[in-house]
């Protein structure tokens, strides 16, 4: 199966709680400070399984899908990186619960990573649409948000 041209490649993200915080990695500079764990699907995988995965590679945190949060393909989100590549946003975002692990960095992605309470959530620095993401997981609509 050939790979999907960069721009086309789901984003699949977890919004992962417990207690009830949130667990949030920090990331590098480019990326705001604070990220919910984002990361890219491997072929074969599904967007599920990716997310999963990725949540356990950036925070040491196992977690299990429990639902959608939403949707995100916002045409006028586009980020162009220093290596020449380019996408639009395109993410799926989960709703996931912590199964076991504590948030720990990962040393090559995530400088930290750390459980944060939902009311702390406004004081930190997050891309702006990393933080629609985080705030309609925090908002647990009964419907995902699809835009």
């Amino acid at each position: 199966m050939p790979a999907l041209p960069a721009l086309h490649h789901p984003q699949p993200a977890s919004l992962v709680r417990a207690r009830p915080a949130l667990v949030l990695p920090r990331r590098p500079a480019r990326h705001g400070d604070h990220v919910h764990p984002p990361g890219g699907m491997d072929l074969g995988e599904s967007v599920a399984d990716a997310a999963i995965r990725e949540v356990k590679e950036e925070t040491g945190v196992t977690a299990a899908i429990i639902g959608l949060v939403g949707i995100y393909t916002d045409p006028g989100h586009v980020m162009a990186y220093d290596d020449g590549e380019v996408r639009q946003e395109f993410s799926v975002c989960f709703h996931a619960r912590a199964v076991s692990g504590e948030p720990r960095q990962d040393n090559t992605e995530t400088k930290a990573a750390r459980w944060v309470d939902p009311a702390d959530v406004p004081d930190l620095n997050i891309h702006p649409s990393m933080r629609r993401r985080i705030n309609d997981a925090i908002a647990a609509r009964p419907e995902p948000t699809i835009v």
